[in-house]
């Protein structure tokens, strides 16, 4: 089993950095990018990857440190199984000693072999109870068999919750963003039909809410055309 080393940067002061950094990071690629960064330095693991959940849809791969971890989440994706699948569905820590013996998901294990994996630590990313607070899943891996022991498994929780939290935290900051980008444009898209009809602003948005409903368009993605083509939208 491996033994923790204690010169890995996995401190207190370590993960403070970490959690400054993720505080700064501009939006959720970047965040994800950091975090699987970090676990390549705290960790022994030689891969790292991200995929994240929302509610209602597969899940995305986010971020991979090598594209082998891209085929072995494709492959629990596609199957909708796997320990990624079980780590976010249960909320629970998924840890595979060796691919070649593990008899949990044979199918997936033996091509995960082949490509080179023996050992794999899937830990959820969760900001709470409930299905509806699945961030995604941070998965570790390893061409060594036994690569995880109980150090990098406590020091993995640790890091998921710095990222569960970061990852939640972007995300909540880019649908903000997103919203104050489309009030501004459906208040500019207003602003032309009030001129160009002369009416005032509740009938100028009852006009657009209208044709967005008629052609089943968004109303942001309606205000958009209006502005683009000062036209709406047949």
């Amino acid at each position: 089993m491996a033994e923790f080393d204690p010169a890995v940067p996995t401190s207190a002061d370590a993960f403070a950095r970490l959690a400054i950094e993720l505080h700064d990071a501009p939006g959720v690629e970047e965040t994800i990018d950091a975090v699987v960064q970090f676990a390549l330095q705290a960790l022994n693991c030689t891969y790292a990857g991200i995929a994240l959940h929302r509610r209602g849809s597969r899940p995305e791969i986010a971020a991979v440190t090598d594209p082998v971890v891209a085929e072995v989440y494709d492959l629990q994706i596609d199957d909708e199984d796997g320990p990624l699948v079980t780590a976010l569905r249960e909320h629970t820590n998924v840890l595979i000693r060796d691919t070649t013996t593990d008899t949990r998901w044979p199918r997936w294990a033996a091509k995960v072999a082949q490509l080179g994996v023996r050992s794999v630590l899937d830990v959820p990313l969760t900001t709470g109870g409930g299905s509806s607070a699945s961030v995604g899943v941070l998965g570790l891996y390893s061409p060594r068999p036994d690569a995880f022991g109980p150090d990098d498994e406590a020091i993995a929780q640790i890091l998921a919750r710095h990222a569960s939290i970061a990852v939640a935290t972007a995300r909540h900051e880019e649908t903000m963003a997103q919203a104050v980008d489309a009030r501004k444009l459906v208040g500019q898209a207003m602003g032309i039909l009030m001129e160009r009809f002369d009416v005032d602003g509740d009938r100028a948005f009852a006009i657009l809410k209208r044709y967005s409903q008629d052609t089943n368009t968004k109303l942001r993605d309606v205000a958009q055309q209006l502005i683009d083509t000062r036209k709406l939208p047949h």
